[in-house]
């Protein structure tokens, strides 16, 4: 006999409800109180178990569906007259044949049951707890009969982060932001969720610092205008970055704090006697660093090169993996496109992060000469981490790079 299975009343005030899993497929035989449905609506989440014992055979709703009281999920053939051990004592039997214990080992996968972990708790909540990375098992139950729910979830991230500190993890609510217009949604790429993710990790665990201060970069300026005829020739690009580079590394061997990284139990720090450097680099599928390796030792022109081919390798997607590692001290320009300040975050496991802005020529007075002086300034930005680094040594590694960088003139070329 076919049966239509409505969705029921949800309560007051529910009239509708998303469809946020489907855990059934035409075919499967489903046990009374199996869940076949979980639904999300602004005020809950909701578990819709079969109200008959039998065999799907139509399925009406898909995920990310809005579906009202009294509407049809299922088409179920039903088979009342079977009677099983469940029906008399509320235990399970298994069926016989190959093909119903594959459904019902299927139906102890998906159905809310005590599982290995000795835990109770939907399938919603178990999704959720698995991309959260949270073992149930761990979890205060208060729901009926031990359920885990999710605001058991939620207060056990929140006794987590007051414990020790440690990342307080957002769930964002679903919004159906088509409500107020019209909108296109675009799946963030592979490279943006790994970014993003390190990226938030990096804000949340490490305690930054950010120095402003700014260069003058005349002097600097004057001779890359003269390599730049040279290279045009040579077909090298020469840009401000090699000599920021070369001005980093002399920065870094003067404060090597700055070149380190401490090691996994927070303990001890780890100093690198070498100077690998990692050039953020914007690219149509998202952020990536590549890392040039031992720049202390190549010139301003060797430097020019390499950062021309990884750049365009590198919006190309044909890096291979050793280049984006081993970095020592990360550099983000953003000179190229303008701003004043900016705020870079960290790229763990690295303790600071320079950030370079927009060259701007500005009047400044000269105190010695008695008169205002056209100057060529670039503005930067050094975030650095707090447990290994404090704000006097922040302020004079900044310094000190701005010296470096008049002093540019003397770097090899």
């Amino acid at each position: 006999m076919l049966k239509e299975i409505l969705l029921p009343d949800l309560g007051e005030g529910i009239n509708s409800a998303d469809v946020s899993e489907v855990l059934v497929s035409p075919g499967d035989s489903v046990l009374l109180d199996d869940i076949i449905l979980v639904l999300e609506s602004e005020k809950a989440s909701m578990e819709i178990p079969s109200e008959y014992r039998g065999i799907i055979k139509k399925i009406f709703v898909s995920v990310g569906d809005e579906v009202k009281t009294g509407e049809i999920l299922i088409m179920m053939e039903v088979t009342p007259s079977l009677k099983t051990t469940k029906e008399k004592t509320g235990k399970k039997v298994a069926p016989k044949n190959e093909k119903n214990q594959k459904t019902v080992n299927k139906s102890k996968e998906i159905k809310e049951t005590e599982t290995k972990d000795k835990t109770f708790a939907s399938p919603g909540v178990r999704k959720l707890a698995r991309e959260l990375e949270i073992v149930l098992s761990q979890v205060k139950a208060t729901g009926p009969k031990g359920r885990i729910t999710k605001d058991d979830l939620h207060g056990y991230i929140k006794q987590k982060t007051t414990q020790s500190g440690g990342v307080n993890i957002y769930i964002q609510p679903k919004t159906d932001f088509s409500k107020w217009g019209e909108i296109e949604t675009k799946a963030l790429t592979k490279i943006q969720k790994i970014t993003g993710n390190r990226l938030q990790k990096s804000w949340q665990t490490i305690p930054h610092v950010t120095q402003f201060d700014e260069a003058d970069i005349s002097m600097l300026n004057t001779k890359r205008e003269k390599l730049k005829i040279g290279g045009q020739k040579k077909n090298i690009k020469i840009t401000f970055l090699p000599f920021i580079m070369k001005a980093v590394i002399k920065t870094l061997k003067k404060f090597p704090s700055f070149n380190s990284s401490l090691d996994h139990k927070g303990e001890n720090l780890v100093i690198k006697n070498y100077y690998n450097l990692g050039i953020a680099v914007d690219t149509p599928t998202g952020l990536i660093v590549p890392v040039i390796k031992n720049a202390d030792k190549k010139s301003i022109t060797a430097l020019s090169k390499e950062l021309v081919d990884i750049s365009e390798r590198a919006r190309l997607g044909k890096l291979n993996p050793n280049e984006l590692k081993g970095g020592s001290f990360t550099i983000s320009s953003l000179g190229g496109i303008g701003g004043t300040y900016f705020t870079p975050i960290i790229n763990p496991p690295e303790v600071a992060i320079m950030g370079i802005s927009k060259s701007v020529w500005k009047p400044i007075y000269n105190h010695k000469l008695k008169e205002i002086i056209p100057t060529l300034t670039m503005p930067f930005s050094l975030s650095y981490d707090h447990r290994v680094i404090d704000g006097a040594i922040g302020v004079a590694f900044t310094s000190f790079f701005s010296n470096a960088v008049l002093d540019g003139t003397t770097f090899e070329l």
